[in-house]
C-alpha cells in the first residue's frame, strides 16, 4: 500500500508540472526550446509503467496516474508538431 503511495505521488508531481509547460508551449508558438524526444522518451516511459501494471496483474488505480500523465504528455507533443508548423510557415 505504501508503496503505490509513493508511486502516486510521483506521478501527480509529474502531472503537476505538464499544464505549465503546455500553456507555456501554446502562447509561445514556436518550437524553439522544446524537445520532442525527450517527450516521446516519457511516453514511452509511461507505456513501460503502464504495460508493468497489467503483466503483474496489478491494474489498480494507480492506473489513472499513468494514463494521466501519458494524455498530458501527448497534448504537449501535439503542441510541439503544432509549433513547428508554425515555425516552418514563418520561415524559421
Amino acid at each position: 500500500m505504501i508503496t503505490e503511495v509513493f508511486e502516486v505521488a510521483m506521478l501527480v508531481s509529474f502531472a503537476a508540472a505538464w499544464p505549465f509547460n503546455i500553456i507555456r508551449s501554446w502562447k509561445a508558438r514556436t518550437a524553439k526550446g522544446s524537445s520532442l524526444a525527450f517527450m516521446v522518451i516519457l511516453e514511452a516511459g509511461y507505456i513501460f509503467g503502464i504495460l508493468n501494471k497489467f503483466a503483474n496483474d496489478d491494474a489498480d488505480y494507480v492506473l489513472f496516474f499513468y494514463v494521466f500523465n501519458f494524455m498530458l504528455v501527448l497534448v504537449n507533443i501535439l503542441i510541439v508538431l503544432r509549433n513547428r508548423r508554425l515555425d516552418q510557415e514563418a520561415g524559421l
